[in-house]
């Protein structure tokens, strides 16, 4: 338990998060209002005082009162907090910008790593076989079993609602009301984010292609190479492999601080 509380202590400085609630209690994804932000905003050097006006104050996403912009606002900075200071939101921007196709799982892994709800539920959707039926009451039965009598039945309700739609929106699942498991499409941007992710919570080598972050990927060992190898020749990433002997390093991602703080901590989990 102790080790586990220092992991995620070192993380919460990335910006990964662990508290108990989470944005999938009310709220999807939003993936739609994430790229209407940032498409709003087009600056990677903005800090988060613009983001936050640019939802309140100029009202960018066209809500219909200030009530409900200060509560959208609130959940997408808990979603990806919206702050060029942690390293997850800052490289979210960096390959949002460079791989367009990558969009939907470039949000859903950095959802993942800031919503706890959200990511308890990547074994369950990862491990269905394609074409399997995903119906709301099972995710909520799921949900119940991770935490036996936590949450009331309207909140179990809402809650695997909002998890079956970002699944869905991310391209694991596809359907209105029938959800289907359906493989999810990876691209260079999104595999490099997914590597970079494993790389912070303390995974190296051959490693990095088996965390939950690689595996929302939803492709195989082979292909995620690939799409590393691709990242790598568009300069995103350093990529090496000799045999069964891997590397992979950000240096166009991690900037010094965030370097000095992995060799304080000998790299989380290293």
């Amino acid at each position: 338990m102790v080790v586990t509380l220092e992991k995620n202590t070192r993380l919460s400085k990335f910006g990964f998060r662990f508290n108990r609630g989470g944005a999938h209690l009310s709220r999807t994804m939003m993936l739609e209002d994430l790229s209407t932000l940032l498409g709003y905003i087009n600056d990677p050097n903005v800090d988060k005082t613009d983001y936050l006006s640019a939802i309140k104050e100029d009202n960018c996403l066209g809500k219909r009162s200030g009530k409900t912009r200060e509560l959208t606002s609130r959940h997408l900075v808990s979603l990806y907090s919206l702050d060029t200071n942690d390293i997850l939101f800052r490289t979210l921007l960096f390959f949002w910008h460079r791989d367009p196709a990558g969009r939907p799982l470039l949000a859903l892994l950095c959802a993942c790593a800031r919503d706890p709800i959200l990511r308890t539920t990547i074994p369950f959707i990862l491990n269905l076989p394609e074409g399997s039926v995903v119906a709301q009451e099972v995710m909520a039965a799921y949900l119940d079993d991770m935490e036996p009598g936590r949450f009331s039945p309207a909140t179990l309700k809402s809650t695997a609602r909002n998890i079956n739609a970002t699944w869905t929106q991310a391209g694991h699942l596809q359907g209105r009301v029938r959800k289907i498991r359906t493989p999810a499409i990876p691209t260079p941007g999104s595999a490099a984010y997914a590597l970079l992710l494993g790389y912070l919570t303390g995974a190296r080598g051959p490693a990095l292609f088996k965390t939950d972050y690689a595996r929302i990927l939803d492709c195989s060992f082979d292909r995620a190479i690939e799409l590393a190898r691709e990242a790598s020749h568009r300069g995103w990433i350093v990529f090496k492999q000799v045999g069964d002997i891997i590397e992979v390093v950000f240096p166009a991602l991690i900037n010094e601080q965030e370097l000095a703080r992995l060799r304080h901590t000998g790299g989380p989990g290293e």
